[in-house]
């Protein structure tokens, strides 16, 4: 196992240790204030399986993350300070709780000499962008939300006894859009009735629009009776498959899409942690199914910030029931435009430093 030290130039700009605590988890998500970084930085790096992996020694370290502890399979690092942090890395899995939001990797948390590693590509990837959403630095202001309900016209989606996909997926889309336009947002959305629009032409839709703004395609799920939980998907990075499959040749080839990878994954962290946050709050028994790569039509082929929410599992008939519910659509509604709010303070917080 040959190590090395290196740089990483993106994640070696100015880091303070507030900065971090501040933005990790999207309900926590502030302003950030930078000192002076820490310049070239190195990092303990090994190859495994071809792969370059970093420490967890050197997360630690860069991060500034007080307390390590660690039991069988699972490296805790945590800051107590406030707002607490804790990252949770469990050795043999796909699977990084960061405040028990849950992340699933690209690659596999590995244990290798009494040393816990992470691939380069989830660090650059998925937690530097988490954990410092103000660096991102192609991101910054916007007003405009793109909303694409998923499905409709011919295409009805997935369906229950209760209604179908499309029709649910225009409904919340419908008061997710009152709900941003409310804190100020210009909403537009690709389809406004039941009506089909091509794959091709909601990323048309998209791009068409010129300023700044987020890309947040709305869907319900399917996958049998005991499938059930909210999930969020951004478009998997170059070398990463789709989710649930292997690589494939295509899958190196960056698509429009990658241009946003980090504020891909700092848009879908303020989704998934907003709504986690609320159907919590109000007790509507759920499960957190994770933040994933995938590589959606919509996801590779928009060049906004873009993400894509599964919002329960219209197959499973506990979930069916809440999709139907005007209740449990309108904490979802809310949940979105607040997670745009906190998305947009987060990325904006360093752009007169980046500028």
């Amino acid at each position: 196992m040959e190590k090395s030290t290196f740089s990483f130039h993106r994640m070696a700009s100015a880091l303070s240790r507030r900065a971090w605590l501040a933005v990790v988890v999207l309900c926590l998500l502030a302003p950030l204030s930078a000192d002076a970084g820490p310049g070239g930085w190195g990092w303990e790096t090994t190859k495994i399986d071809g792969r370059e992996y970093v420490s967890a020694d050197s997360i630690k370290r860069f991060y500034n993350f007080r307390n390590e502890s660690r039991s069988g399979r699972m490296l805790v690092l945590e800051n107590p300070e406030r707002p607490r942090v804790e990252i949770r890395l469990e050795t043999g899995g796909h699977t990084c709780l960061m405040n028990n939001l849950k992340f699933v990797l690209s690659h596999p948390i590995i244990d290798r000499n009494g040393k816990v590693w992470v691939s380069r590509m989830d660090l650059a990837k998925l937690i530097d962008p988490v954990l410092r959403p103000s660096f991102i630095a192609n991101a910054g202001a916007f007003k405009t939300v793109i909303l694409d309900p998923g499905h409709g016209g011919r295409d009805p989606g997935a369906r229950n006894r209760l209604g179908t996909e499309a029709y649910y997926n225009l409904k919340l889309a419908g008061l997710a859009k009152r709900e941003l336009e409310a804190r100020g947002f210009r909403v537009v959305m690709t389809r406004s009735s039941d009506r089909y629009l091509s794959l091709q032409e909601r990323v048309d839709f998209a791009n068409n629009v010129r300023e700044n703004a987020v890309f947040i395609s709305i869907h319900f799920n399917s996958g049998g009776s005991h499938a059930r939980g909210i999930e969020t998907f951004t478009l998997s990075p170059p070398g990463v498959a789709h989710y649930g499959r292997g690589v494939r040749a295509g899958d190196q080839r960056a698509r429009p899409g990658n241009q946003q990878d980090s504020a891909n994954i700092a848009l879908a962290t303020a989704l998934q942690g907003s709504v986690m946050t609320r159907l919590r709050a109000a007790e509507i028994d759920t499960f957190d199914r994770g933040i994933k790569r995938a590589r959606f039509s919509v996801l590779s082929g928009v060049r906004h910030p873009a993400v894509l929410f599964e919002g329960g599992f219209m197959s499973h008939p506990q979930e069916a029931r809440l999709i139907h519910s005007r209740a449990y659509q309108r904490v979802l509604a809310t949940s979105i435009a607040d997670a745009v709010v906190r998305y947009r303070a987060a990325v904006s917080a360093g752009a007169s430093r980046r500028r």
